[in-house]
């Protein structure tokens, strides 16, 4: 797929001065505001898939039809041709490989429409710079891109791990790919990059949800500004120390309407259905790499 932005992609080989300005500029093209025809009931995950026999398989709609697969409940499983497609990207690292062989990242993409798995792609490329914070997309985001171009669905809505407008300058790795791709993107987070709580989020019971509001690190937003929201998607009744994630909007969604994505793409787990199964593709394809 053509990028919508390709003036704005993350080039490793700028200083950081110059990084530092491309996301001011990926932050001025970003709406964040809902711009979309997305609805939290379309996208829901009704049923999580169990990982104890390794990942579900890809059911498109004429496999699921003619009850073609491994999949037992094959007629029960055929994806809505009409519901968004759900795309959820993660990756795991190829690390210490020597002189002759790069560090290199395993991106993986995982598309689901109708909550069903319908396609798993990857793609295995060289990293050129360490992890900087505030600086994520430019080390990861050129493998997602190559993850996102290995897929045939486009997607209707995109799920990162990584911050998006919860970012110093609102511009983090859901919004840049966001912005390139000009998709509908959110960013799930499991710290807090920047942005201030309106309450304090220990301990807090499933469901719990409050605003993160721009602070004085956030130089592209006015203070106090609404920049995503801190949400307990899962808790344990009895010993109430899951932490919750950090949601924000990436391109085109509203920091509510994002945060009411993920509640509903949550389904017993911590992450959301789409990048609990992208983070468990990264990683297999990573033990067949190694």
């Amino acid at each position: 797929m053509d990028l919508a932005r390709p003036d704005l992609r993350p080039d490793p080989s700028l200083s950081r001065a110059e990084m530092e300005a491309l996301q001011r500029e990926i932050a001025a093209a970003a709406t964040f505001e809902d711009d979309h025809g997305l609805d939290p009931a379309a996208v829901a995950v009704e049923e999580v898939a169990s990982l104890a026999d390794g990942l579900p398989p890809a059911r498109d709609e004429a496999q699921a039809r003619l009850g073609t697969g491994d999949d037992e409940r094959s007629a029960d499983t055929t994806p809505d041709p009409d519901a968004p497609t759900v795309v959820g990207v993660d990756q795991a690292f190829l690390t210490d490989r020597g002189e002759d062989r790069p560090d290199a990242a395993v991106s993986a993409a995982v598309a689901l429409r109708g909550g069903r798995v319908i396609e798993y792609a990857s793609a295995t490329t060289s990293l050129s710079i360490p992890y900087i914070p505030g600086l994520l997309a430019f080390r990861e985001g050129e493998p997602i891109l190559a993850a996102l171009d290995a897929l045939d669905a486009d997607p209707d809505l995109l799920i990162c791990d990584g911050s998006g407008r919860i970012h110093f300058r609102e511009a983090g790795l859901a919004t840049h790919v966001g912005v390139l791709r000009d998709v509908p993107s959110v960013g799930v987070a499991k710290s807090l990059l920047c942005g201030d709580p309106d309450e304090v989020t220990d301990e807090r019971p499933e469901g719990w949800r409050t605003p993160i509001r721009a602070d004085d690190a956030v130089t592209t937003a006015e203070a106090g500004t609404v920049i995503g929201h801190a949400f307990q998607s899962r808790q344990y009744p009895n010993s109430r120390r899951v932490n919750p994630l950090y949601v924000s909007p990436g391109h085109r969604l509203s920091a509510e309407t994002a945060v009411d994505l993920v509640a509903a793409l949550c389904a017993g787990y911590k992450l959301p259905e789409p990048t609990r199964l992208a983070d468990a593709y990264a990683d297999t394809v990573k033990r067949d790499a190694d």
